[in-house]
């Protein structure tokens, strides 16, 4: 593997299409039929006890960016794809698509277990679920530079801030919440996380300057890689010639292998969150999730040298593929990597072994209203702020949330994210004995016949069956 096979990850979510990482639903937030919504706050409750079964309990799949598929694959005149660094895409129309920030967020929430009982003065819940989270920070300068090259005598690009993460991990949780009084509602979780992987690259500095005699990098950064069972040599290690006295300790990328897998790390989150009853038929309410970490262990970690350095340019970046072969879009994305992994030369650290990483905390608070004339229609906003550091994000979220029948709810709602806009909506039964919820955070629009959205990478989508048991009950 290739290091920018690494740091590309994310184009090729926009190219390839992969989507993998959020808590549970944000639609279903004001929904007491929704069971999952404790996931969001910790001091909702569901209205009966439940349980679901593995797989069938909740399924959350999403893809938040602020750029979209159109932006780096186009349609030929003849018919086919091609990607941006085909000569017939315009260079200028191209450049004026991009953002200075390309950010992509791609996760997965696959429910494993689910169980919620009213006992002990309060709702109970135990949770198993596997979390899967990938972040992609891309200047834009990144992607002039892949399509225009030198431009000028002198051209430079600053591609400060250029990273990619990736977490996965099971995360068993156990929670409590209960009324105190008759206003307010707390409650807390538990997590222990246990570590499948963990990746991350990033360029704290990273300035290229093209010149007529030579091209200079400027380039500090550093990469993790925490797989079980993963090999990680540097040329040295695995026998590669050296070019230089400095080289063997480069990593060697294609004699990466992997040993037997296994639990990569562990590690230990909090959820706390309360509602509050400011009159009767309107709730204020706030969390704090994933207040946590997981240590890694058989970490492996490689810098970039700082000091600045030379080469002698790229070779056939803009190269015109085959027309009508069908490794079009592969090869250009291939050609693409093989190029840039001249930016970055990784030298693995003499010191590798345990590393400790935080999660990425959430802040949600909600505000719900209901029409005093009619109590089954309600008006909700909740604010959502991610925070982890260059990946953070915020979103704004109004919605419309009605239940006509006691035995059936629906949200439509409305977000502004640092991603864009998105329409929400959400269907939900919820029968004694049966519970089937589908729904969305982000409504795709117009999307290709891969099933790809067309314009900014925003699209979700959410669904789970749970067995609700015995009558209803409030805390």
């Amino acid at each position: 593997m290739k290091t920018t096979k690494i740091t590309l990850a994310a184009l090729a979510l926009l190219v390839g299409g992969s989507a993998t990482a959020q808590e549970a639903l944000r639609t279903g937030y004001f929904l007491e039929g929704y069971n999952l919504r404790h996931r969001l706050n910790p001091a909702l409750a569901a209205e009966r006890n439940y349980f679901a079964i593995p797989l069938l309990g909740g399924t959350n799949l999403s893809v938040q960016g602020n750029v979209g598929v159109n932006t780096f694959v186009w349609k030929k005149d003849g018919g086919g794809l091609m990607t941006f660094m085909h000569p017939d895409v315009p260079a200028g129309e191209f450049v004026d698509m991009l953002k200075d920030r390309n950010r992509i967020n791609a996760d997965l929430n696959l429910t494993l277990f689910s169980f919620g009982t009213h006992k002990w003065g309060g709702f109970n819940t135990l949770d198993l679920s596997w979390r899967t989270g990938l972040r992609a920070n891309l200047p834009g300068d990144l992607f002039r530079f892949a399509k225009l090259g030198q431009s000028d005598p002198t051209t430079n690009y600053n591609l400060d801030g250029f990273g990619t993460s990736m977490t996965s991990y099971v995360e068993l949780a156990l929670g409590h919440s209960r009324r105190f009084g008759e206003r307010w509602t707390a409650g807390a979780k538990v997590k222990l996380l246990f570590g499948i992987a963990d990746m991350s690259m990033k360029m704290n500095t990273m300035r290229l300057t093209m010149g007529e005699d030579q091209w200079r990098v400027a380039a500090q950064g550093e990469l993790n890689m925490a797989v079980p069972g993963l090999v990680l040599p540097s040329k040295g290690e695995s026998g590669a010639e050296p070019l230089g006295s400095d080289d063997a300790t480069l990593v060697d990328f294609e004699e990466m292998d992997f040993d037997s897998p296994g639990l990569g790390g562990f590690g230990l989150a909090f959820d706390l969150g309360a509602t509050y009853k400011v009159m009767d038929g309107l709730e204020v309410s706030a969390a704090l999730t994933d207040l946590g970490f997981i240590s890694w262990s058989n970490n492996t970690r490689a810098q970039t040298r700082d000091e600045d350095w030379t080469f002698d340019g790229f070779r056939n970046v803009e190269a015109k593929p085959e027309k009508g072969s069908a490794g079009d879009l592969d090869q250009q994305i291939e050609d693409m990597g093989d190029d840039l992994e001249r930016l970055t030369s990784f030298h693995k650290d003499e010191t590798t072994g345990g590393r400790s990483r935080a999660l990425g905390a959430t802040m949600v608070l909600g505000a719900d209203y209901a029409l005093p004339q009619y109590r089954r229609l309600s008006f909700g906003f909740l604010s959502t702020t991610r925070i982890n550091g260059k990946y953070s994000w915020s979103e704004g979220r109004f919605a419309a949330n009605i239940s006509p029948v006691d035995c059936f709810d629906a949200s439509i709602n409305y977000a502004i994210s640092s991603f864009g806009s998105s329409f929400g909506w959400l269907l939900n039964l919820h029968l004694r004995g049966f519970n089937l919820f589908v729904g969305t955070d982000h409504q795709f629009g117009k999307r290709t016949k891969q099933f790809l959205p067309v314009g900014k990478a925003n699209m979700n989508l959410s669904f789970g069956m749970q067995f609700p048991l015995g009558d209803k009950k409030s805390l």
